[in-house]
């Protein structure tokens, strides 16, 4: 069983959301699994991830069932992805003052280029639909932007995020009455 990205994050964030729910500190829950506090934050932060063995033995010490703490993991990726700025997950890399994360997306990708862009989208900008070899990350910087993605429209702004398979066909429409600010990164397959 190999845990990448989506599903690496998922399980660090059930583990660090059960373990608070339970009012537990992290020393607790490294004495009760019988391992390490740095462990267990390393795993809470996404920067280890954890033997089969020393998993369960976490699940367990969390009190809860192996198949109820996967049940309704969501693996596969979706095509259309909005991530709303309030639904970041702040976190922790380090210890330092001062640095403060928000993940907005973690997403497996095999062997890619990255292409990253900044786009000024003026009011009333037009152009057709296009489609783009590349799975597209989009983070609105300021203003506003109702993008159409194969039918379905979805309205941003600033601190917005958006992550789409560029392979269907979509159209950003600023129809505000100032400019859209967006960085855009495209995930071109290599394969």
């Amino acid at each position: 069983m190999i845990m990448e990205g989506a599903f690496l994050v998922e399980v660090s964030r059930r583990i660090k959301e059960r373990r608070t729910n339970q009012r537990l500190t992290v020393q607790e829950l490294a004495d009760r699994a019988g391992v390490s506090k740095g462990l267990i934050s390393q795993i809470e932060n996404g920067r280890s991830i954890p033997s089969l063995p020393v998993l369960f033995q976490i699940i367990q010490s969390l009190n809860s069932e192996v198949g109820d703490f996967f049940e309704d993991l969501k693996i596969s990726e979706p095509v259309v992805l909005v991530q709303k700025k309030d639904s970041f997950e702040a976190f922790e890399k380090e210890d330092a003052q001062g640095f403060q994360y928000q993940r907005i997306l973690t997403r497996s990708m095999a062997a890619s280029t990255v292409d990253v862009v900044l786009l000024e989208l003026a009011p009333h900008s037009q152009r057709e639909e296009v489609r783009t070899e590349a799975f597209e990350l989009k983070y609105i910087l300021k203003g506003q932007v109702d993008y159409l993605i194969n039918g379905q429209s979805y309205s941003l702004e600033a601190g917005d995020a958006l992550f789409f398979d560029g392979r269907l066909p979509h159209l950003p429409r600023n129809t505000g009455r100032q400019s859209c600010q967006m960085l855009i990164v495209y995930f071109f397959d290599q394969r």
